[in-house]
């Protein structure tokens, strides 16, 4: 029986305030309000810990004033902001000197904290008969699944902000000799070899019991553990031979001792990069089969009356409680005046600033199957593509998710209306891409998240659920996964791939796709068209990246794919890639503004009709720093490591190349200076 997963709202924190990071070190040992010996005695005290770290370590809305999860794929070629991304620059992301930095353990070694005093207690038995732990055994070992899930999940985090990365499994003691050695990196594929243990760990303990309370469980453990499995298969392919990964020429953990000579546990970098695809391929595949005939369904059409049959796709991603909606594996209940967020009302007005790119509507398919380029031309199509010189006509015979997720002007917002939602927009207006007051950065924005009911539009206190894991990624991931591992499309991945067509309304000939598809032509819209700087010739690989491209629609995990894929080295070679949006000059939209300035002066409102006739956000004035167009730099597919933790460990305090740390490749150990590659 599946085990639905429910973040919970967060109980009283109970005793973890004394548990913050001390200093940048490795978050050396806190000071713990918590006594072990009196704590972690039963079963109750360790789901309060494990509830704690929820909100902390998954994914979700959060609680700020946000779009939340919609609004992480905003630098990238999907979204855009207000301005344009550091890591698109050439000199404007800087290796920091102490702060505002990801090299954080604190929450790792939260997750060591309860285990080295759960298991000690729990026993060494297989069965836990060893246990002295209060409670049902089977809800004691499903809350010890949790936290192997959540240790997992964090260092899946630093692992794709650092790859190489120490591995640390205990609480450690406040003593410099010890913490120095613990800063040591493992190699990438070593720590995601650890993460997967941990979900091995996981997915076991959790399929102990199915509990009475929805919380994480055993299918979110596996499909996360395809998710990681896909990630570092890929990136070593992508990147092999060069410094992003072992062995590869100029890998900086060849200089450390304790890193030189390293061998891949499979013999290889190619058996390696197989180990993790096949591991992706077989965890992806459970899941796919659990759950492909119980997607959600799509009506394919947005609903705009409350007379109107629903959209449960739709509403998927708008509702308050996702308990009944198989799809989800894992998913956070807000509440409101509780704990709630602004997700609702960002979705409704202006997506905080955060637009639609036009590459990512012109990359969607057409509903017949074909690309948009097959209809004549983008600004005027042959009736079945109507061009995009009207929002409507981009929307019109289109693939169903950009239909039911881009908003139109004029479109019912709000279909049930309640007093308590004052800041509900009730109809969708013109895109207000002249004002920064809730305004639209591209002229695209999207409606995903804005519930049809107004009483989710109060100011700050939304209460829709956030999506954290669902099943439809399993089949994406199985259709990569044995496609890269076999280059051949298998009857699981075609099926796959069919099912998630057809609900999106799409027509299900794949080979007609594949065949129509011109690589030349999608290279404009699509950073995934490319790797290692190289045009993609296999049109099937491209179009299932562009299936995950459609389907997982500003859900936050674009960034993570373009890197893994190694999709932006053209941009070192073609640095005057221009962010666009809609077709704002020379169509009848222009006429829906009467404040136009586009003089390139302070006074500014959109780009100038000399620069193209699409908004371009980043160039109305030359004072933006995406003005000249958007760049890349070797180095930024990695985060570079703060100077403070090298002069922490350096022997004398002062001399960073006596500190066990090594820097990303290209990153120097200076603050304040930019990436040399």
């Amino acid at each position: 029986m599946k085990v639905r997963n429910l973040y919970k709202i967060l109980a009283a924190i109970i005793l973890l305030t004394g548990l913050s990071a001390c200093d940048d070190f490795l978050d050396r040992e806190p000071k713990a309000k918590i006594a072990p010996e009196t704590y972690f005695v039963n079963a109750s005290q360790m789901r309060s810990y494990c509830d704690a770290l929820y909100s902390d370590i998954l994914p979700s809305h959060g609680t700020g004033n946000t779009y939340g999860i919609f609004a992480q794929d905003a630098g990238t070629d999907n979204q855009t902001g207000k301005d344009v991304h550091n890591r698109f620059t050439s000199d404007l992301w800087k290796v920091p000197n102490k702060e505002g930095n990801n090299w954080l353990f604190t929450h790792i070694y939260k997750c060591n904290f309860f285990l080295a005093n759960v298991l000690p207690r729990y026993g060494e038995a297989a069965d836990g008969s060893a246990n002295i732990i209060e409670g049902d055994l089977n809800e004691i070992k499903h809350y010890l699944g949790e936290m192997y899930f959540l240790r997992a999940c964090e260092y899946f985090k630093r692992y794709q902000m650092f790859g190489d990365f120490p591995i640390i499994t205990e609480p450690l003691p406040d003593n410099m000799e010890i913490l120095t050695e613990a800063s040591m990196r493992k190699p990438r594929n070593e720590v995601a070899r650890f993460i997967l243990a941990d979900l091995d760990k996981a997915i076991d303990l959790l399929g102990a019991k199915t509990m009475s309370t929805i919380r994480i469980g055993k299918d979110a453990a596996i499909l996360l553990k395809s998710r990681v499995a896909l990630v570092e298969g890929t990136w070593l392919k992508y990147f092999k031979g060069t410094a992003f990964v072992p062995g590869g020429e100029g890998w900086p953990g060849a200089e450390k001792e304790y890193n030189a000579g390293y061998q891949y546990p499979t013999g290889s970098i190619d058996g390696e990069i197989n180990y993790f695809l096949d591991i992706a391929m077989e965890t992806s595949k459970t899941i796919a089969e659990a759950y492909k005939g119980k997607l959600t369904k799509n009506t394919g059409s947005l609903q705009q009356s409350a007379t109107e049959t629903p959209n449960p796709y739709y509403d998927m991603f708008a509702q308050d409680d996702l308990s009944s909606v198989s799809e989800v594996l894992l998913w956070r209940q807000y509440a409101q005046n509780l704990v709630d967020h602004n997700v609702n009302v960002y979705a409704n007005q202006g997506n905080n600033s955060v637009g639609v790119t036009r590459a990512y509507v012109n990359n969607f398919l057409m509903a017949d199957g074909t690309p948009v380029y097959t209809h004549g031309t983008y600004a005027n199509g042959d009736g079945y593509y109507m061009g995009d010189k009207e929002i409507a006509d981009v929307r019109r015979n289109r693939d169903s998710r950009l239909v039911l997720f881009l908003k139109e002007p004029g479109q019912k917002n709000i279909l049930y209306e309640n007093p308590i939602g004052t800041e509900a927009w009730l109809t969708e207006p013109y895109p207000k891409v002249t004002t920064n007051d809730r305004g639209s950065v591209t002229g695209y924005l999207l409606r995903k998240g804005a519930s049809f009911n107004q009483k989710h539009y109060l100011n700050s206190h939304g209460f829709t659920a956030s999506i954290g894991y669902r099943a439809t990624e399993a089949l994406l991931n199985y259709m990569e996964a044995s496609y890269e591992r076999n280059g051949t499309l298998d009857a699981a991945a075609r099926e796959y791939w069919q099912i998630i067509r057809r609900r999106a309304h799409v027509s299900d000939d794949i080979d007609a796709t594949i065949a129509a598809t011109i690589m030349t032509n999608e290279a404009p819209n699509d950073w995934g068209a490319y790797s290692a700087g190289q045009l993609l010739t296999d049109a099937t690989l491209y179009n299932i990246r562009r299936e995950r491209r459609s389907e997982l629609l500003a859900e936050g995990l674009r960034y993570m794919d373009l890197c893994r894929w190694r999709a932006m080295d053209q941009l070192m070679s073609t640095p005057a890639y221009h962010i666009e949006g809609f077709h704002l000059w020379g169509t009848s939209m222009e006429s829906w503004y009467t404040d136009l300035v586009a003089d390139e002066t302070d006074a500014a409102t959109v780009s100038s009709r000399d620069k193209s006739e699409y908004l371009r956000p980043y160039q109305k004035t030359p004072k933006q720093s995406g003005y000249n167009g958007l760049t890349w730099k070797m180095a930024h597919y990695l985060t570079p490591i703060m100077v403070n933790q090298f002069l922490l460990t350096a022997s004398d305090g002062k001399s960073v190349e006596t500190s066990p740390i090594y820097q990303n490749p290209y990153w120097p150990v200076e603050a304040d200076q930019s990436a040399r590659k």
